[in-house]
C-alpha cells in the first residue's frame, strides 16, 4: 500500500474504519485520502430543504456542498488521527457513491479503499444494488470493508 482513500461517513464504524486505515496507512508509511461524498438526493434535499425557508435569500450550491463535505472529512480526521503520525489529505464530493469513490481513488492515485459496508442479502444487492460491491468488483486494488 503506498496510498490509501479512506471513505469518511458518520457512523461510529465509519469512524473506528478511518482510525483503522490510518494506523495501517502510517505502519506501511503510506499516504492517506480522507473522502466525505455527499449523494445527488443528499444535496438535492438540503437544496430544496434551505429553499423552502421562507423569506430567506438562501442558496446551495454544489460548491457548498464540496466544501462542507471535505470539512467533514477534516473534522472526523482530526477526531480520529490526533494521535496516530500520519499526514492527510481530504476531499469532498457530490454524486453517485459508487462512482465518486472510484473515481476519487482514481484521482488521487490510490492503490487501496477503506470503506464501510451494509450487510444486505443476495437478494438485496441484485435488485437494489450495493455501493461496496460496485467498489470492489470494480476497483483494481484491495478493498477493506467493514460493517456494523
Amino acid at each position: 500500500m503506498e496510498h490509501a482513500l479512506a471513505v469518511v461517513g458518520p457512523e461510529e464504524v465509519a469512524k473506528d474504519l478511518i482510525r483503522e486505515a490510518g494506523e495501517l496507512a502510517a505502519g506501511v508509511d503510506a499516504r492517506l485520502t480522507l473522502l466525505c461524498v455527499v449523494s445527488e438526493e443528499e444535496y438535492a434535499d438540503e437544496r430544496e430543504a434551505l429553499e423552502a425557508i421562507p423569506e430567506a435569500d438562501v442558496s446551495y450550491s454544489v460548491g457548498q456542498a464540496l466544501e462542507g463535505a471535505r470539512s467533514f472529512a477534516n473534522d472526523i480526521g482530526i477526531e480520529m488521527l490526533e494521535d496516530v503520525d500520519i499526514e492527510y489529505e481530504t476531499a469532498g464530493a457530490v454524486g453517485d457513491r459508487a462512482e465518486t469513490v472510484l473515481q476519487g481513488a482514481e484521482n488521487h492515485g490510490c492503490d487501496h479503499v477503506f470503506m464501510t459496508g451494509e450487510r444486505r442479502s443476495p437478494t438485496g444487492k441484485a435488485i437494489f444494488g450495493d455501493v461496496t460491491q460496485r467498489v470492489i468488483l470494480d476497483f483494481e486494488g484491495p478493498v477493506t470493508v467493514v460493517t456494523a
